[in-house]
């Protein structure tokens, strides 16, 4: 029988990637849940309130990556109550369940990771559950996983000081980020404008001016068209209101739509806290953001020509395949990251 591994899905961006290593996996029995807990305290939360649908663990996000599941005819095995497996690969090591615990299991960077804040500082200090922390800003951080697969060097410097151990963690780079170029070929009907992507702060629990931060987007198109990308997650009839108020007229607005190709054509990108900062960083697109610029490019994953998800499945399948113990497998493996000259020969 083919081993079988649960792969763990969240956002839409998550899922996708999450589908890419999968794919690069044939020889395997693949399976896919949303994340999921074991938490007594919150099931209940999920079960009885509302506090949870603006995270992937209920609401929206766990109905559009399901959804994506099913378009593709992906097999499911939400929370993990089918088989048994003899790997997780997890988008997130914030919720893990106790009952995977002692599964080999391999955690894959999504984009970027919120800013470290005086409750991520709490939630260590206190040794609580990372979700404490009330964003991603611990992702990537709790040793939970045997493996960690990194955007880049500097996100590997990053994840060390926030406690991670160096020894698990390799650079892969991470599917959707690391081939920007390939954007720049596209059909959006729209060029050199001012794009300004906007995130759900307001929906996932945290204070945003979203007037002010319009108005300073207005202040730096100075006049040049403007295009605004929604986060998939904002309660769209609002923000909508509000960029039309604060917002020349004319203005572009849009709910969805390939983000990448957008921002492939704007002449300057705008961004709160986003990982497509990181697109338009790759493209060499003058952009802004909250956090650090400079920060920012040393963080950005790296382009290795859309090699991640085949570096990644290369850390699976090796690993599902030792039999020693968990801890001396790094030890021992040698990775070699595949370039895209290598896959085009591989395929030819």
């Amino acid at each position: 029988m083919k081993r079988k591994i649960l792969f763990i899905t969240g956002s839409i961006n998550q899922t996708q990637q999450m589908h890419q290593i999968a794919r690069e996996l044939p020889e395997y029995d693949c399976w896919f849940s949303q994340i999921f807990t074991d938490s007594p305290i919150l099931k209940a939360i999920i079960k009885h309130t509302t506090v949870a649908d603006g995270t992937v663990i209920a609401g929206q996000f766990k109905a559009k990556s399901e959804n994506y599941l099913m378009q593709h005819a992906l097999q499911v095995d939400y929370e993990a109550k089918i088989n048994c497996y003899d790997l997780v690969v997890y988008c997130s090591d914030m919720i893990v369940a106790k009952k995977l615990r002692q599964t080999k299991t391999i955690w894959v960077q999504e984009g970027m990771i919120d800013k470290f804040r005086i409750s991520g500082a709490i939630t260590q200090a206190l040794n609580l559950p990372p979700y404490f922390s009330l964003d991603t800003s611990l992702n990537g951080s709790t040793n939970i996983c045997d493996i960690y697969c990194a955007a880049s060097e500097g996100y590997k410097k990053y994840f060390i000081k926030r406690g991670a151990d160096p020894d698990k963690i390799i650079v892969t780079g991470i599917p959707n980020y690391d081939n920007s170029r390939q954007f720049l070929t596209n059909d959006f009907p729209h060029h050199n404008y001012v794009m300004v992507a906007t995130t759900d702060m307001r929906e996932t629990y945290r204070t945003e001016n979203r007037p002010a931060f319009i108005k300073d987007a207005v202040r730096i198109a100075n006049g040049r068209q403007m295009l605004f990308k929604l986060h998939p997650n904002e309660k769209r009839e609002r923000a909508e209101a509000e960029i039309r108020k604060y917002a020349p007229a004319g203005t572009l607005i849009y709910y969805s739509g390939n983000t990448n190709h957008m921002i492939a054509n704007c002449c300057e990108l705008i961004t709160q806290y986003s990982t497509v900062v990181y697109v338009g960083i790759a493209l060499g697109k003058k952009v802004h953001s909250y956090f650090n610029l400079e920060q920012l490019k040393q963080l950005a994953p790296i382009q290795n020509g859309g090699m991640s998800a085949k570096n990644i499945a290369q850390i699976c399948r090796s690993y599902i395949e030792y039999n020693g113990e968990k801890k001396l497998f790094l030890s021992k493996f040698i990775f070699r990251p595949v370039v895209a000259e290598e896959r085009e020969e591989q395929y030819a």
